[in-house]
């Protein structure tokens, strides 16, 4: 989906805005002043640029000065600390729950990596991790940033999994890499003109819900109801101050995800869906003696591989980026 002119976008991208009415959503605001008209295709195209920008870092010139460097960039640190989140998406870690008892390795980058997100698309294709990934991506938004004409031909309404630990249980994510993950969607929203005091609400509602080891039961996706939606799993996480550790497996405490070249060769996603995921040893502080081919410092990656996309349609869907603004909706926004 290409956005098209924008020149309206480039002009209200570098003028303060009025703050925003607290009876309209974050998604109806921007969606209004940004692309003049709030329909479900400027809605579309809106949460398009931002998770696009979130996930690659800047490509469009269709910004207010602020960098972005994106949740897949490499050599990156966050409080001193290196981030290296690419891993998550190339296969690099045998991390993604498909319904077993442990994670595999699955390539989220199988169709064309970065350069179709510049294009302001999900993927070359229609049939690849790549674009369930994507298009689930921009569904969640749309119903945790309260767009409320999504659920029409041109903003199809999200139909992914309600739990993100279940989707999330096999990475064991620390506190520095969901802070990285969070500043990087911050920052994206904010290059777009989104207000500092908006783009703060949604960093501290995330970190609410998702940063806290062993949290209750919490609803994010209204029709989908209460769910387990604990995403920070390593030790080292804060622990809820409602901590339901029972309801977690191991108590809430993760494991480690192998390094895909060390899982077991049986394992039938690491070979048959990760061929252009990373091939050398990976570690889960952020350092990798070499990058994936489907990374997005690459402008593309290897587009074959998309056989085993209907496996993991749903949890697929949703690894990493569906963290993203996920408790906005529990404050009414």
């Amino acid at each position: 989906m290409r956005v098209g002119s924008l020149a309206v976008l480039a002009a209200m991208a570098g003028l303060g805005m009025a703050a925003r009415p607290s009876n309209v959503s974050i998604c109806d605001y921007y969606t209004g002043v940004l692309l003049q008209q709030n329909t479900a295709e400027n809605q579309m195209k809106l949460l398009t640029l931002v998770v696009n920008t979130a996930v690659i870092g800047n490509y469009s010139s269709i910004n207010v000065g602020i960098a972005v460097p994106g949740i897949l960039a490499q050599g990156q640190r966050f409080n001193g600390t290196d981030v290296n989140l690419l891993p998550y998406f190339s296969g690099g870690f045998a991390s993604t729950n498909d319904g077993g008892s442990s994670g595999v390795s699955q390539n989220f980058l199988d169709d064309g990596g970065a350069a179709p997100l510049k294009d302001n698309k999900p993927a070359n294709g229609m049939k690849s991790n790549q674009y369930t990934l994507l298009t689930h991506l921009y569904q969640y938004f749309g119903v945790l940033l309260g767009c409320s004409l999504q659920g029409a031909p041109a903003y199809p309404a999200y139909s992914g999994d309600a739990s993100q630990y279940q989707v999330h249980k096999f990475m064991d994510l620390d506190s520095t890499q969901i802070g990285y993950f969070i500043t990087q969607v911050g920052l994206s929203a904010a290059s777009f003109g989104v207000s500092t005091d908006d783009v703060t609400l949604v960093g501290k509602t995330l970190g609410k819900v998702f940063g806290y080891r062993c949290s209750p039961p919490t609803t994010v996706v209204p029709a989908q109801g209460p769910q387990l939606q604990s995403i920070c799993l390593d030790p080292s996480c804060p622990l809820d101050a409602n901590a339901t550790c029972s309801l977690y497996e191991n108590n809430g405490v993760g494991i480690m995800p192998a390094n895909a070249t060390t899982a077991a060769s049986g394992n039938a996603a690491t070979n048959s869906s990760s061929s252009s995921s990373s091939s050398t040893t990976t570690s889960k502080s952020g350092s990798a003696t070499a990058s994936a081919t489907g990374g997005a410092s690459s402008s593309s990656a290897s587009s074959g591989a998309k056989s085993a996309a209907a496996v993991t349609t749903a949890r697929a869907s949703a690894v990493f980026g569906l963290l993203a603004l996920a408790a906005v909706v529990s404050l009414g926004l």
